[in-house]
């Protein structure tokens, strides 16, 4: 049986543990507002280049010189260059282990492609890193201080790949925010670019040609959807960091009181004990 001190030195250590969790939860709280800010101010960005991208492909059909654009190109997906983004950090919950098991995943379902990793995040590097699977490159630093010239960088490098033709297709493998208790692990195809539809054919006036306005709206339009991703990410991040730290806070809360119980009950048995010897020998001594 623990002694008393040892009893106390437990509680001691999992109440400094409840306060550093719950000042993480705090911090994360704070964050969270910031980064859900930056995600609703660009979502209502990417959904308006979408349309008007939709808008200049439909004009730009008609003279049909659509074809020859590389991010248009479509080819047999021999080798996949997979696009991770994950955190620099941990204490987040799952959020880092299922990006990293939807990446095996994918890797899985493509038996017969040469997937090549290109990784944001130092938990997917470190990861990836011990294993065999070919890494294209990393990026590590950024995943809570990004910019849009981070992601436009990270475009870019793959946008001259697949262009190259050193990959046929790129994926983005994020998590998507939806709430503070919910993210979505999102797999999306972002090359070759698949024109957007439902444009309503409105006879714009164009200043330049179709096509021209079509060749400088394709790669913005990449840059776009790897700088949402990573918005995505960060929002995602810090709401499942504070989902954990308040989960572990209620936890440590749990554990003092069974502590504070189980010390109380030795207590109370060594007091008990002291008083049957103090009586014990006082009989003896009658």
């Amino acid at each position: 049986m623990p002694s008393l001190i040892d009893i106390r030195r437990r509680i001691r250590t999992v109440r400094n543990t409840q306060q550093i969790t719950k000042a993480m939860k705090m911090v994360s709280a704070a964050k969270l507002r910031r980064a859900q800010e930056r995600v609703v101010t660009a979502r209502p960005y990417a959904g308006m280049l979408n349309r008007i991208l939709a808008d200049v492909a439909a004009a730009a059909r008609v003279d049909e010189r659509t074809a020859g654009h590389p991010m248009l190109a479509e080819r047999e997906e021999k080798r996949i260059q997979l696009v991770l983004v994950t955190a620099d950090r941990g204490l987040a919950g799952a959020f880092n282990s299922n990006l990293i098991k939807a990446s095996q995943r994918f890797i899985e379902e493509h038996p017969e492609a040469s997937v090549e990793l290109e990784l944001v995040g130092r938990k997917g590097r470190d990861f990836w890193r011990k294993r065999t699977s070919a890494i294209s490159g990393e990026q590590i630093g950024i995943s809570q201080k990004f910019s849009y010239s981070d992601a436009a960088a990270v475009a870019a490098k793959t946008s001259g790949r697949f262009a190259s033709g050193e990959v046929d297709a790129v994926y983005l493998l994020y998590n998507e925010f939806k709430s503070v208790i919910a993210q979505k692990l999102t797999i999306a195809r972002v090359l070759p670019i698949e024109l957007p539809s439902g444009a309503k054919g409105i006879d714009f006036i164009y200043e330049q040609p179709p096509q021209q306005l079509l060749e400088g709206l394709l790669p913005r339009y990449v840059e776009i959807a790897f700088y949402r991703a990573m918005l995505e990410s960060a929002a995602a991040e810090q709401a499942a960091r504070m989902t954990a730290m308040d989960a572990a806070t209620s936890n440590a809360a749990d554990v003092i009181d069974r502590l504070t119980l189980y010390m109380n009950r030795v207590r109370q048995a060594s007091i008990t004990k002291e008083i049957i010897e103090v009586v014990s020998g006082a009989a003896a001594l009658e």
